[in-house]
C-alpha cells in the first residue's frame, strides 16, 4: 500500500485509514463523516488529495495535441485558467475525467484521478509523441475547502486570495515554487494547493494551527461532492459511458462541438455526436429519496411500473440536507425531474423522485 506525505500526520491526528486507489488514506478523523461535512459547508476543511496524478505537458504544439485527446478549447484557455476535461475513448467513453490548467503558450498541468493515472499516464505517453510529459511525483495536493477558505488562504498565501474560480497561481512557500488554483470537489468556495511533499507536513500544520480550520477525511469528500452534483470515475463515468449519458455535454466546449469553429477533432469525437442525435438510452439523474431509508450503490431503480430502468451509481445521507440523496443511471425517457420512482431496497420498493443537481447550491467564487 502506498502512502502519501501527509501520513504520519493523518496518523497523529487520529484518522482512521483505510486503502483507497493502492493508498493507505484518511476516511474519517475522531469528529466523525456528519461533523467533518458540517465543518466543510461553516469554516474550512483540509483535504489530502496527494493521491491524484499531477503532471506537466509541455512542447511545441502541445495545445493541438492535446486538444486530439480532450473536447475542449485549449486554444481559447488563457494562461493560468482551468477547464474541466473528459478524457475519452475510440466508442466515446471517459477513460478519465482531469482537471487541465495552462501555465504558459506550451505547458499544461493536469490533475488526473489516482484510481486511473498510471494508465492515464501510459495512454498520454503513447498518444503524446514528442511532448514533453512529466510526472510530478515528488509533490502532494492539498485542498483547503469551505466558506472561510479564502480568508485563511489569503494570509498565508496573499497572491491566491484574488484568484476566481477555475484560476490559479504561482507562488511561494518557504522561499519554495507551489502552484494554488480556486478549484475544489465540494461545491465550496476553495484552493487546491501543488507543493513539493517536503513541505507539506509543515504547511498543513500551519493551516491545522487556524482555529476556522479542521482536517476531513474522504467519507465526507464523497458526501460534499454528491450533494454537489458532482461525478465520481468508476461510478457516473465509465469506459461505456459517453457524455451524452453522463449529462456532461457541458463539458465539451463551444468550439468542439458539431458547429463548433474546430468541431470533433477529438478522440470518439463522432460516435458522442452519433449518441446526441439519438438521445442515448441512459442517463445520468439526481434522486431525492423519500424518508429516512438510505439506498445504496448497486441497487436497482424501478420504473412507475416497477420494472427495472435503472442502477443507482452514488447514494449518501444527505448532511446539509437532513435526507438521504443519490445519483442514478436510468433509461433516459424518465429523466424529467419530477419522476415518481422507486429503488429496490431488501425486497421493498423505496419511493425516490428525479430532481435537478446539484442538491446544494454551488458557492464557488467567480469575483
Amino acid at each position: 500500500m502506498l502512502t502519501v506525505p501527509l501520513d504520519a500526520l493523518h496518523r497523529e491526528l487520529g484518522a482512521r485509514m483505510v486503502p483507497f486507489a493502492g493508498y493507505d488514506m484518511p476516511v474519517q478523523y475522531g469528529e466523525g463523516i456528519i461533523a467533518e461535512h458540517q465543518h466543510t459547508r461553516e469554516a474550512a476543511g483540509l483535504f489530502d488529495v496527494s493521491h491524484m496524478g499531477q503532471l506537466r505537458i509541455s512542447g511545441a504544439g502541445a495545445t493541438g495535441a492535446l486538444e486530439a485527446l480532450l473536447p475542449v478549447d485549449l486554444v481559447g484557455l488563457a494562461d493560468n485558467s482551468q477547464v474541466y476535461a473528459l478524457l475519452t475513448n475510440d466508442a466515446g467513453g471517459v477513460r478519465d475525467d482531469l482537471i487541465v490548467t495552462r501555465w504558459n503558450d506550451d505547458a499544461f498541468f493536469l490533475v488526473v484521478n489516482a484510481a486511473c493515472k498510471q494508465d492515464d499516464i501510459a495512454y498520454l505517453q503513447d498518444s503524446l509523441p514528442g511532448m514533453d510529459i512529466e510526472v510530478l511525483e515528488d509533490r502532494a495536493l492539498l485542498a483547503l475547502q469551505g466558506p472561510q477558505a479564502r480568508a485563511v488562504v489569503g494570509e498565508l498565501l496573499p497572491a491566491a486570495a484574488a484568484l476566481t474560480f477555475m484560476t490559479g497561481c504561482h507562488t511561494e512557500i518557504d522561499g519554495e515554487p507551489v502552484y494554488v488554483t480556486c478549484s475544489g470537489y465540494t461545491g465550496e468556495d476553495g484552493f487546491e494547493i501543488s507543493l513539493p511533499a517536503s513541505l507539506a507536513d509543515g504547511f498543513a500544520r500551519r493551516l491545522l494551527a487556524d482555529e476556522r480550520v479542521k482536517p476531513i477525511g474522504l467519507g465526507a469528500r464523497d458526501s460534499l461532492r454528491l450533494e454537489a452534483g458532482l461525478c465520481l470515475y468508476g461510478h457516473e463515468l465509465t469506459a461505456s459511458t459517453t457524455p451524452v449519458e453522463a449529462a456532461l455535454m457541458w463539458s465539451v466546449s463551444k468550439a468542439r462541438r458539431r458547429d463548433g469553429e474546430r468541431a470533433g477533432g477529438f478522440v470518439g469525437a463522432e460516435e458522442i455526436f452519433a449518441r446526441q442525435d439519438d438521445g442515448g438510452q441512459l442517463r445520468r439523474v439526481g434522486l431525492k429519496v423519500e424518508g429516512k431509508r438510505p439506498v445504496r450503490e448497486g441497487q436497482v431503480v424501478l420504473g412507475p411500473h416497477h420494472d427495472p430502468i435503472g442502477v443507482v451509481t452514488s447514494a449518501c445521507m444527505g448532511v446539509t440536507l437532513g435526507a438521504p440523496i443519490a445519483m442514478a443511471m436510468i433509461d433516459a425517457s424518465f429523466r424529467e425531474p419530477g419522476t415518481a420512482l422507486t429503488v429496490e431496497v431488501r425486497g421493498k420498493s423505496l419511493p425516490v423522485t428525479v430532481t435537478r443537481m446539484p442538491f446544494v447550491p454551488q458557492r464557488y467564487y467567480r469575483g
